[in-house]
């Protein structure tokens, strides 16, 4: 078989359950957002927001109040969530998942192998996240909530940026989409990338492995076998690869 691993590869990653964990200190923000727009405390004890886009969780919360979810709403929504989150992240003890700083640093080794953002936070609500845990430093640019629209739409600008960063040598198949949730499966199988699937947000293995991902780990493993499963250049990152352990 030819030798793959020092083609152009673009890993787009998620943030929360994926990178990070705020231990939900996210939602002392929308809740303060919710009293700002709505008038009152929205009850966020039974909302299931993982893997929705900002945009999304901000209507279901302004629903919750039962109020009108219009678009100025939703987006005066977010900007209040924005303004409160910064502070919000120290509430909780939230942290870097395991295995992810090594991981982000082989990357950053590699020449022909770059790292962009794709989530469902708002650019200022991502941004705040990485700076608070110390992961900004790894990502210059990225595909982001910028109001009505599923992560598919999100995912399509991420494909546009990852060409646009390598050019057209660039194959899709070299195109990673890296999540915890059945809804970044669906939105990285949308624009042909290969799925990676890591059971390490509120999403069981069971459920994740049932959404049909390229590839699933149950953690992020240590940084040459994560190498070698996506098939990336490894020469930066020891020399004999440990064994799959998927």
């Amino acid at each position: 078989m030819p030798d793959t691993s020092q083609l152009p590869s673009v890993l787009c990653w998620d943030i929360d359950g994926t990178l990070l964990t705020t231990a939900r200190a996210g939602v002392y923000a929308l809740e303060q957002a919710s009293e700002e727009i709505c008038g009152r405390r929205a009850d966020l004890s039974q909302l299931a927001t993982a893997g929705l886009t900002d945009a999304e969780v901000a209507a279901m919360v302004i629903r919750s109040c039962e109020v009108a979810d219009s678009a100025a709403r939703v987006n005066a929504f977010l900007r209040a969530y924005e303004r409160h989150l910064p502070e919000r992240l120290g509430w909780r003890r939230g942290g870097v998942l395991p295995g992810v700083v090594p991981i982000l640093d082989a990357l950053s080794t590699q020449e022909n192998t770059k790292s962009l953002l794709l989530t469902g936070n708002t650019e200022a609500g991502a941004r705040a996240k990485l700076r608070h845990y110390g992961l900004d430093r790894y990502f210059d640019s990225g595909a982001f909530c910028v109001g009505p629209g599923d992560r598919a739409s999100i995912a399509r600008r991420a494909h546009q940026l990852a060409k646009e960063t390598c050019g057209p040598s660039l194959r899709d198949e070299r195109i990673y989409v890296i999540g915890d949730t059945p809804h970044d499966i669906r939105c990285g199988r949308a624009i042909g990338a290969r799925t990676v699937a890591v059971a390490s947000g509120p999403v069981s293995h069971s459920a994740l492995d049932a959404a049909g991902p390229w590839l699933l780990l149950s953690r992020m493993p240590e940084p040459r076998r994560f190498m070698d499963l996506l098939g990336l250049g490894s020469a930066q990152c020891g020399s004999a690869l440990a064994g799959r352990d998927g």
